[in-house]
């Protein structure tokens, strides 16, 4: 059998750990029940385990477990906030302001109410993908009614500084919300602190079941309304309808656990690998990180290559290593990613980048024969062009 590429796409998705699985299986088998079904024995016990995994992931966050909402993930989690509050709150205003290196999830939605008459601002960010604080507080506005900035951007990795858009946010009274679908096990999260409002979560990217997100919605100071944007047996308080898929929920919240308990030491070795990468990468002339040096998730490597051509690397890199050009909810796309065009890039730039997402079971020999390999690949394809 052929041996199957090395996997660095940890961004788009990760595997399920074995000890996840592991938590899961009961409840698809044994424990099948419906949580909702209050009347007897089978009942009881899948109420119990969603009730265990809302207060772990609760206490990821620093929230109380009545705040989470459970989705089908981190999409669902963002159109519920952002609908859910534009339809809340249009006695309040109209305005939206987000960013342009968000998730197609935050932007869609916001696509979508712009169609319906509210004006969405689109803050532009700094060559380095950080958003400048004074640009979001110029923004503001008296009819502002939500701010979105995503926690850790899933193409180049960029932590915004959450604390700070939070402190600002409440200052003027307006509701923040977060996509942390990219952050949650990898970065400490604290609702509290950063005074977040509303907080996308997902399952998949943090070695849990894919399907499974959550919302974080403040209850308190100030209590936050939203609008359902599913209709159905009033599930989760009314906020979305739909039986609860226990299984994943128990995996949910295991990856969470296991990741929150080994984040200290984890980051320091996913971050490790990705400066090898990028030491042995950084040899070759026309190679460019894209987003901040430092400010960024401890795994993630955004490269762009000079004088190629980005599908042509794709190909080459693909016998050896799996990785993606952008974001893989946008990769079937032709268009550059709109990441990359933000922080400045040429078309030619955005289109040669290469996304390098390390994860949990990669190893130092992994990194090095994907340097060599990419190494190869790019002086070759050089060679070629000059031909």
């Amino acid at each position: 059998m052929a041996q199957r590429p090395i996997y660095l796409d940890c961004n788009a998705t990760t595997p399920v750990d074995q000890r996840v699985l592991a938590a899961m299986l009961p409840y698809f088998t044994e424990h099948f029940g419906n949580a909702a079904s209050v009347n007897h024995l089978y009942g009881w016990e899948a109420e119990a385990a969603v009730q265990q995994a809302r207060e772990t992931l609760a206490a990821a966050i620093e929230a109380q477990p009545e705040e989470l909402v459970f989705t089908s993930g981190a999409t669902e989690a963002n159109n519920l906030a952002i609908k859910g509050v534009a339809e809340a709150y249009i006695s309040k205003g109209r305005h939206i302001i987000t960013v342009a290196t968000e998730h197609s999830a935050v932007l869609d939605p916001c696509r979508y109410l712009q169609a319906l008459g509210f004006e969405v601002t689109v803050l532009s960010v700094q060559q380095d993908g950080l958003l400048a604080l004074t640009t979001l507080e110029q923004a503001l506005r008296s009819d502002t009614i939500l701010v979105s900035v995503m926690a850790a951007n899933n193409e180049i990795g960029v932590l915004q500084p959450l604390a700070a858009i939070g402190a600002l946010c409440r200052a003027h009274q307006v509701l923040f919300h977060t996509d942390a679908a990219q952050a949650i096990g990898k970065i400490p999260l604290d609702v509290e602190a950063m005074q977040i409002d509303l907080m996308s979560l997902t399952a998949h990217k943090v070695y849990g079941p894919k399907g499974i997100g959550a919302l974080y919605v403040r209850r308190r100071s100030p209590r936050v309304q939203l609008a359902p944007q599913l209709h159905g047996g009033g599930h989760e308080r009314g906020l979305r309808s739909g039986t609860l898929p226990t299984p994943q929920l128990v995996g949910f919240a295991k990856a969470v656990e296991l990741a929150i308990g080994d984040m200290p030491s984890e980051t320091e070795r996913v971050t490790r690998l990705r400066d090898r990468l990028w030491q042995k990468l950084n040899v070759l002339d026309g190679v460019q990180l894209n987003g901040h040096a430092t400010q960024r998730l401890g795994g993630n490597l955004n490269i762009s290559v000079a004088g190629i051509d980005g599908q042509a690397l794709l190909l080459g890199l693909q016998p050896v290593v799996a990785v993606s050009s952008g974001s893989a909810c946008s990769s079937v796309k032709t268009a550059p990613s709109h990441v990359l065009q933000a922080l400045g890039q040429s078309d030619a730039l955005a289109y040669a980048s290469i996304r390098f997402g390390i994860g949990r079971f990669n190893t130092i020999a992994e990194i090095d024969r994907v340097a060599e390999c990419a190494i190869a690949t790019i002086r070759s394809l050089r060679q070629v062009a000059t031909v």
